[in-house]
């Protein structure tokens, strides 16, 4: 395995984007891709919308791995975003461009004109691309107001948003962060947030920082409302019940005006800086990953004698049940010492009595549910299969409640110890909808995850509205989830990929979710890093 030598952050503007919206200018996004060998290219990261815009700065920075020794093959594509799902088949292509990671990070500022295709231009259209390689784990916590902003807008009173900018080493500004837009406002009091120290500063504290408010305008034309120029060494001074005030300077109005004193004063109610631990640190701190398997055998998967059931086990030894448990479950097994699985099954008649149950041990071992590695869990499956009657209904918030048990007595350790991982397979046909939002919303203040593998050709809606990727899940009483935990993936969008295209997509949120998880808590690593001078 190729040691990563550091992570990089890749900040991304465009100059004249091509225009495909009638009324209006584009809204652009810039995704990245990188080469994942045979024709394929997999998702890396992508920047925020930027709407009506031909001309952006993207706020968000696309964070990659860089391998010295690996020629890493990029793609940048921005297209024009017109709707709300994920997928961006179904938006207009701005142009894009490839390149490798290392031109990117041996030129301090990379730019090339942006393609539609292979030597087609996209009009006039460029992308600039500036790396910066992350050191510092520390992050800038800040909580902002203003108080008697110009006022802007002709009927109504401004729309005031603010952008931070780091000054560069060549003396150029750099957009760091772009706060939200408060409406009709000229006393904002704007939401706390934070920024990476190292994007914020690279780390000096005592580095030019720029922070402008803007007038927001729906068509992109926003107005200034007044600027400050501060470092972070001041912004620090702030305290409780005594922030740090700045005046909002107009430089025009200022020049033009004798009289003039301030387009409005900014305030910085509180500035922290704390230390944030990454996945690694979590893991490489002595933190258990504990991997548990769901498995539905409910009628709808069809007999499994017959050729056409997701249960019947190919001449060639598999299934869909087997490749996902064996794709995600050989990744998860290396972070976990003892290598043994709790493996369920549920919505099946079990002998001898045969009732129905919706959490019974794969090896019919309740009192010892655990398989040695996933080769145990894949030799437990093959065993069970004729031995059970495949029934109904597809209950999920037993297992899912089974396993946070095992993370609620976890939680009350109080430290990172064990973080758990729930992989359920399903051909989707859910029954207790209403149980298992609940169970989820609990889960959710809780160390776990839960990843749902939809096997099969059924309408998956009711997983995707479990995923919360559309907002935040709520249970039947209106209660939100306290993170995001549940992450659906259908296997057959993987059905003629690489066994480890599944494994990347299924597992790509976890360590988010670890992180958010401990991040919330305010719990550090069992054994924190040992932060080393810059």
């Amino acid at each position: 395995m190729a040691a990563c030598v550091s992570r990089v952050e890749l900040s991304v503007s465009c100059r004249s984007l091509l225009d495909r919206d009638l009324r209006s200018r584009s809204d652009p996004l810039c995704v990245l891709l990188q080469d994942a060998g045979g024709g394929r290219w997999a998702e890396l990261d992508r920047t925020e919308r930027i709407k009506n815009c031909q001309d952006p700065e993207f706020c968000k920075k696309l964070v990659v791995d860089y391998y010295f020794e690996k020629v890493q093959k990029l793609k940048f594509g921005v297209y024009d975003i017109d709707n709300k799902t994920f997928d961006l088949n179904d938006d207009d292509y701005l142009g894009g461009i490839e390149c490798t990671l290392g031109q990117v990070v041996s030129s301090s500022v990379f730019t090339r004109p942006l393609e539609l295709k292979q030597g087609k231009p996209a009009g006039k259209g460029t992308i600039t691309i500036s790396a910066e390689e992350i050191k510092d784990t520390r992050v800038v916590y800040l909580e902002i107001e203003a108080q008697k902003l110009d006022k802007k807008d002709f009927l109504g009173k401004s729309d005031p948003f603010l952008e931070f900018y780091k000054q560069g080493d060549a003396g150029m500004w750099q957009l760091v962060y772009r706060s939200e837009v408060i409406k009709n406002n000229l006393n904002p009091c704007w939401r706390k947030f934070s920024v990476p120290l190292q994007t914020f500063c690279g780390g000096d504290f005592n580095k030019p920082i720029k922070v402008q408010c803007l007038d927001h305008d729906s068509d992109g034309s926003h107005d200034l409302i007044g600027a400050v120029q501060t470092t972070l060494v001041q912004m620090q001074t702030a305290g409780p019940g005594s922030p740090v005030e700045f005046e909002c300077i107009h430089p025009e109005k200022k020049q033009k005006k004798k009289s003039y004193k301030n387009s409005g004063i900014i305030r910085v109610k509180s500035c922290k800086i704390e230390t944030e631990y990454s996945f690694l640190d979590y893991v490489m701190g002595g933190c258990q990953i504990n991997f548990t398997v769901g498995v539905d055998f409910t009628a709808s998967n069809g007999d499994p004698k017959s050729p056409d059931s997701l249960h019947h086990i190919s001449p060639d030894g598999i299934n869909e049940y087997l490749i996902a448990i064996w794709s995600v479950g050989s990744v998860v097994q290396d972070y976990d010492t003892d290598k043994l699985f709790p493996a369920f099954g549920f919505g099946a008649q079990v002998p001898p009595t045969w009732q129905v149950s919706h959490e019974f041990a794969l090896n019919f071992n309740p009192s010892n549910p655990y398989c040695a590695g996933i080769q145990g869990v894949v030799d437990a499956y093959r065993q069970i299969l004729p031995q059970i009657r495949l029934y109904g209904p597809t209950n999920f918030s037993p297992i899912i409640n089974h396993v946070a048990r095992f993370a609620a007595h976890s939680m009350q350790q109080g430290t990172a110890a064990h973080y758990y991982i729930l992989l359920i397979i399903t051909d989707g046909e859910i029954t207790d909808l209403d149980q298992t939002r609940q169970a989820i919303v609990d889960a959710s203040k809780l160390p776990m995850s839960i990843i749902i593998v939809g096997v099969g050709q059924a309408d998956f809606k009711a997983m995707e509205f479990l995923d919360g990727d559309n907002g935040v899940l709520k249970s039947v009483t209106g209660e939100p989830a306290a993170r995001d935990i549940v992450q659906f993936v259908p296997f057959r969008q993987f059905k003629n990929a690489p066994r480890e295209a599944l494994s990347q997509v299924v597992l790509a949120e976890v360590p988010k979710q670890l992180v958010s998880y401990y991040k919330w808590k305010g719990w550090p690593p069992l054994k924190p890093p040992e932060i080393k001078a810059m």
